[in-house]
């Protein structure tokens, strides 16, 4: 609610006060007040561990990265699925200042060796591969020094920053081999750690500070282009903690957890919301699969469930749903993309979860802005995202003047708070561009707020499309189609889709002359670009609706799409 010095459509929170501490300093205090307790479950990989066995898990790995050389502000990307291996990198680099640098997994070899160089990343850690992709082909490929150069004294001309990878096999840890001689195995690190003493240890989380960079994800902008946006300690620990607090979160919650660790809402709003409050993080597979979800949750007793509605979906359609016991569930977050109020209900009826919250934000914001209450009536839980969180402020401006429109009528999402990024990596004109000089974060997200603080979501100023809880820029689609000889032009755009939300459709122009299929393109996108970028719909046109100043209409463009696939 707003208090009374200020206008009623000018939204932020209160109480609670915000954590103080890194996230390491925190992390170490929960686990010494529920050492005994549960902290972290990983079916697929037959692992339990207490809170007090992860903190000696995170202290062995934080060594051995000192051993290696890894001091504070450098950065360490992770190249992995879902495993205990993954949260322990997390602490580790967390608890001496290390920047971790999320990889998704779905990164072909171009995406992958744009998000290293990009970020400067210093030292790589990542499984044999994942599905079709065969990471170390593809890391040797990149850096084709790792077949000649010892581990230690790696130099790569095409990654100039990178001088240590380090691999590991989820499925055998102890044992893992290194493919080539630049690779170090996982238990080489733990082993090197040996020479670091304690003190070291303690010496090196001392020094760090809660405004420190901690962690770096991307994200694409207007470009296409990804975007290296940089958290601190404060913006991600407090994120994940007032969310707990909004779902009532306490060391009794077991929470199942089918979203991916490279995503905001995996670290943030999964990992860390359990750990900064002593709940237990229950990992049913290394991505996400229905049936072992539902399993998790039976098996384990989970008192919680987050995911993107598609999830959701797919647990409720399993052939044997009914078959599962889930009824220790009580809440979770449902975010990533719009929630029907039909399947909110069913969410909430058919699962057990009659607190569940909706979510909304964006990775440059920690990434939760707003949340729904448990208390809400279910109109505002289905029909908006909430209201903002505590000590955040939320305003709502003209997308022309960049005034604060009044209640009610259709704006910008702007925001502005302990959540905001520090910004994109090394890139100050792009993140001036997000971030202006009152400091409030433009979301590029079109909405509307009521006298109480709800917003509704209406419509996004960028082009985004979110399929299934992914965030595609169609920009960068449509620059690597223009690689194709055969293709004078693209424009990608995202139409309704009942089980993603949103999917892609692509309208292609090709040059005079040249012959091209479907099949052709969807041949072309495999293995080069992200399976959920490759767009669904291929259309073959001679012309685009053009604007008087030669700019593309997709909004006409979507609305003739629409009209096509109706008449179908």
């Amino acid at each position: 609610m707003a208090d009374d010095k200020t206008p009623s459509y000018y939204h932020r929170g209160g109480e609670p006060h915000l954590l103080g501490n890194t996230i390491g300093q925190h992390i170490a205090k929960v686990c010494q007040q529920h050492g005994q307790r549960q902290a972290l479950v990983v079916i697929h990989q037959q692992i339990r561990l207490t809170y007090s066995e992860l903190a000696r898990e995170v202290e062995k790995l934080a060594k051995g990265l000192l051993a290696l050389g890894f001091n504070r502000g450098e950065r360490i990307g992770i190249w992995s699925t879902n495993n205990a291996q993954w949260l322990i990198l997390q602490l580790a680099t967390a608890s001496i200042g290390v920047v971790l640098v999320n990889i998704n997994p779905a990164y072909r070899e171009q995406e992958l060796a744009y998000a290293l160089k990009r970020s400067q990343v210093q030292g790589l850690f990542l499984i044999p591969g994942f599905r079709s992709s065969d990471y170390v082909a593809m890391m040797r490929n990149i850096a084709k020094e790792l077949d000649s150069q010892p581990a230690n004294s790696l130099h790569s001309a095409a990654l100039p920053d990178l001088r240590r990878v380090v691999i590991y096999d989820p499925a055998n840890v102890m044992h893992s081999q290194a493919p080539a001689s630049g690779f170090t195995p996982w238990q080489d690190v733990i082993d090197a750690g040996k020479e670091i003493t304690a003190q070291q240890l303690a010496q090196a989380g001392a020094q760090l500070d809660r405004d420190d960079a901690i962690n770096i994800q991307y994200t694409s902008g207007t470009t296409g282009f990804p975007k290296a946006v940089t958290l601190t300690h404060h913006n991600i620990l407090n994120n994940a903690y007032f969310c707990a607090q909004a779902m009532h979160f306490t060391a009794e919650d077991r929470l199942c957890v089918p979203v991916p660790f490279y995503h905001c809402f995996g670290m943030v709003l999964a990992n860390l919301l359990c750990l900064s409050v002593g709940a237990c993080i229950v990992v049913p597979g290394e991505h996400f699969d229905a049936d072992k979800v539902l399993q998790a949750v039976e098996q384990e007793h989970c008192t919680a469930i987050h995911g993107v509605p598609t999830m959701f979906i797919a647990a409720l359609e399993h052939p044997d749903f009914w078959e599962f016991d889930l009824t220790s569930l009580r809440t979770g977050i449902m975010a990533g993309a719009p929630c029907p109020p039909a399947l909110m209900t069913r969410v909430m009826e058919e699962m057990h979860c009659g607190e569940i919250l909706i979510g909304y934000g964006q990775t440059e914001a920690s990434p939760i802005t707003h949340l729904t209450s448990r208390d809400d009536s279910l109109e505002r839980r289905t029909l908006t995202v909430g209201r903002n969180l505590q000590h955040q402020e939320v305003k709502i401006v003209d997308t022309t003047t960049g005034a604060t429109v009044p209640l009610g009528e259709v704006g910008e999402l702007c925001f502005r708070g302990y959540h905001i990024m520090q910004g994109y990596y090394a890139d100050e004109q792009a993140t001036a561009k997000t971030i202006d000089g009152q400091h409030w974060l433009h979301s590029g997200d079109l909405g509307t707020m009521d006298e109480q603080g709800y917003v509704r979501i209406t419509g996004r100023l960028k082009e985004m499309v979110i399929r299934g809880g992914e965030n595609i820029y169609p920009r960068e689609i449509e620059d690597f189609l223009f690689t194709h000889p055969a293709i004078a032009a693209a424009a990608v755009f995202g139409v309704p889709d009942d089980y993603y939300g949103e999917e892609l459709m692509v309208w292609i122009k090709l040059h005079e002359g040249s012959r091209l299929s479907e099949q052709e393109v969807r041949e072309f996108c495999k293995n080069k670009i992200a399976h959920f970028k490759i767009p669904r719909y291929i259309k073959f046109v001679d012309e685009f609706p053009l604007t008087v100043t030669g700019k593309i209409q997709k909004f006409r463009m979507r609305e003739l799409a629409l009209e096509e696939m109706d008449n179908k």
